[in-house]
């Protein structure tokens, strides 16, 4: 084994430390991933890979740099600009993607994007 190659292994071991671990916060990110349209929290998310909450927030934020709530919240972005794109309203957008409310749907995309949910789909449709 040549220098290079023990130091990314030691590297490696020093980071990732911890197979479960990883396999927790990715076991998460995915069912985020595949359930963004229901509404998921600390809790649920906890109880799914049997772990405390508090564990999994202090994991999640270390191997991704952000909360599950606030990935859960960029991936519902993310799709609703996916649906915004293909004509659905704006309304059935914002319940597609899981939020509960139209007026916060519309306040935090436009927070996270400069643009109200309709803007972005005129835009987006304008340059079809």
């Amino acid at each position: 084994m040549t220098h290079y190659e023990t130091e990314i292994k030691r590297i490696r071991k020093k980071i990732y430390s911890n197979q479960g671990q990883i396999d927790t916060v990715i076991g998460v990110r995915n069912y985020i991933d595949n359930n963004y349209d229901i509404n998921l929290n600390l809790d649920f998310l906890s109880h799914l890979r049997y772990v405390s909450k508090y564990h999994l927030l202090r994991l999640f934020k270390r191997y991704y740099g952000q909360t599950p709530k606030q990935y859960l919240t960029d991936v519902r972005i993310k799709k609703s600009k996916e649906c915004l794109k293909s004509g659905m309203k704006v309304t059935e957008t914002c319940f597609a993607v899981g939020f509960e409310s139209l007026s916060s749907f519309s306040t935090l995309f436009k927070n996270r994007n400069g643009l109200t949910p309709r803007e972005f789909q005129k835009r987006a449709i304008f340059e079809k």
